[in-house]
């Protein structure tokens, strides 16, 4: 006898329930539902959790409040007169600047040209580097812009 010569037994009952196990027909899998299907994969919960927690290190968070008020000295030179104050509250005022939540925003920073805030005097807002040149202040600028950090050369010993 040779496995090319034999043949199916005729007297063989089908049985293709649950397959698997000894059971019987839902071989240890329940009645129905997606963990008694064939191929099942349930997705684990805290693959989930972990999957958006991100990949890259470090510390990202940034140094700069969220609630920066940004406004152009062109706006506030059409506003106000020489001689008068600029505050947070005279730019909520006169509507340059809206408030925020109620309150009259702290953060405010004056962006753009040196010369035209020359003849107003500022109080409590901020500048960035081209208008806080030119500008009288009585306060100090309460946010600091960072400054550059110069990188030392490595120096390389010769024979």
């Amino acid at each position: 006898m040779q496995s090319h010569t034999l043949t199916a037994s005729k007297n063989r009952t089908k049985r293709r329930v649950g397959r698997g196990g000894k059971r019987g027909s839902f071989s240890g899998r329940g009645i129905k539902g997606q963990k008694a299907r064939a191929g099942r994969k349930m997705r684990p919960e805290l693959r989930d959790i972990i999957k958006k927690i991100p990949k890259h290190k470090g510390y990202r968070h940034s140094y700069r409040p969220s609630n920066i008020v940004t406004v152009r000295a062109s706006s506030i030179s059409k506003a106000f007169k020489a001689g008068e104050t600029v505050t947070p509250k005279t730019l909520v005022e006169k509507r340059i600047v809206k408030r925020l939540s109620g309150r009259v925003p702290t953060n405010i920073r004056i962006l753009g040209d040196k010369k035209l805030l020359a003849k107003l005097d500022v109080n409590g807002v901020t500048f960035t580097g081209e208008s806080k040149s030119n500008a009288k202040t009585k306060a100090k600028p309460e946010v600091k812009v960072k400054p550059e950090v110069k990188t030392k050369a490595t120096k390389t010993k010769t024979k």
